[in-house]
């Protein structure tokens, strides 16, 4: 460069300009920096960059052109500063992030008491409460990584920026849990994770929404605590009763995915079958006997006794267990039909045959031992 040139770069020089510096040098505390003026330009190890730097070749390295800013001009020396260009260039660019509502990249430098330092082109803060969207107990193993954030607030006076990683999170699961929202439907099967047990049923992750299985949907039988038929952390396959997406509920059922008591119900019991069963519920015209866990038949009052009764109270009481025949039953209508009388009366005559065959057991043992003394006699 000519010395007119340099002269001219002198008389532009000013306090904020920017320019464009070659090093020179790295020494342990500066470094020296070619910009084209009649001295070269010094730059403090401290102005090199916003995190700290033990030796200017951690940042950079001879030859190497670098932006600059001028921040003193003294006579035989030009302080410059890459550390204030950088935050400035930073500045702007978080602003545009904040303008934006954009998700970015950036490292946390170290660990604080309220949450962590990080590094986004200058120095920023992250308080604990936005780390994640559960509580952290321990941030030390956050030191190092690089999370997805965004910027929340910025105070130019006093060059403050606050970061977010739970932003980022919270924002991530609520388009998961509408993906989810959309795509499922009313009665089909799919898979989850129960997450939580209440005393009124089962919260299941369906991967990033919760569908609610209450207990009366969690067991064909009756089921006193959800706890007895699922456990937390149990994958399940559950069926969809509904969707209500304004509202963000699902309403699921477990035991529409197991067979019911009465799938194959015609094939355990048949019209004429005597079983045993147990008094579940007295009404004015009759008795509810189940036979089976979950299957229940009616024995009309006129089949509860021989003799006439007024109501099915005089002869029967709740849990009391009996023997029951089958007259008709149908899968169909998730129905069947019992008698009492009958399957007494057929008790009754299993008796009398068994009572009869042992006296006519009886009767020819008598016979013969008659015969035999009288033979004795005519001896």
């Amino acid at each position: 460069m000519s010395e007119n040139q340099e002269n001219q770069m002198e008389q532009t020089l000013e306090v904020g300009t920017e320019v464009i510096g070659k090093v020179i040098k790295l020494e342990d505390k500066q470094v020296i920096v070619d910009i084209g003026a009649k001295f070269d330009g010094i730059i403090p190890i401290s102005e090199l960059s916003h995190i700290h730097v033990e030796h200017p070749n951690e940042v950079l390295s001879e030859s190497e052109e670098v932006q600059l800013l001028v921040t003193k001009l003294e006579d035989e020396a030009i302080v410059l500063s890459r550390k204030q260009l950088t935050q400035k260039q930073a500045w702007e660019n978080l602003q545009e992030k904040l303008d934006s509502d954009k998700v970015f990249e950036a490292t946390v430098m170290d660990v604080v008491n309220g949450g962590l330092v990080m590094d986004a082109g200058l120095r920023a803060f992250m308080p604990a409460s936005h780390v994640e969207a559960y509580y952290v107990e321990d941030f030390e193993p956050y030191k190092g990584q690089t999370l997805e954030v965004k910027v929340i607030e910025m105070d130019a006076t006093k060059q403050r920026v606050i970061l977010s990683h739970r932003a980022v999170v919270e924002e991530a699961e609520k388009a998961k849990k509408q993906e989810v929202l959309n795509n499922i439907d009313a009665d089909s099967i799919v898979e989850g994770t129960v997450q939580r047990i209440t005393n009124f049923g089962a919260f299941v992750d369906l991967g990033g929404v919760d569908g609610l299985i209450h207990i009366s949907q969690l067991s064909h039988d009756h089921v006193d605590k959800a706890e007895d038929v699922v456990t937390e952390g149990e994958t399940v396959k559950v069926k969809v009763l509904s969707v209500d997406r304004d509202n963000e509920r699902i309403a699921l059922s477990l035991k529409d995915t197991k067979p019911g008591p009465w799938d194959g119900i015609e094939n355990e019991f048949k019209p004429g079958d005597v079983v045993e069963g147990e008094v579940k519920r007295l009404v004015n015209f009759g008795a509810f006997v189940e036979i089976k866990s979950g299957v229940e038949g009616l024995v009309h009052i006129s089949q509860i006794a021989k003799e006439h009764i007024g109501n099915p109270q005089e002869v029967l009481q709740e849990g009391q267990k009996v023997k029951v025949k089958v007259l008709d039953i149908s899968k169909t209508n998730k129905r069947v039909s019992l008698s009492i009388k009958e399957a007494q009366e057929e008790q009754d005559n299993v008796e009398l045959k068994k009572y009869q065959k042992d006296d006519d057991d009886q009767g020819f043992q008598l016979g013969d031992l008659i015969g035999d003394r009288l033979k004795d006699l005519k001896k």
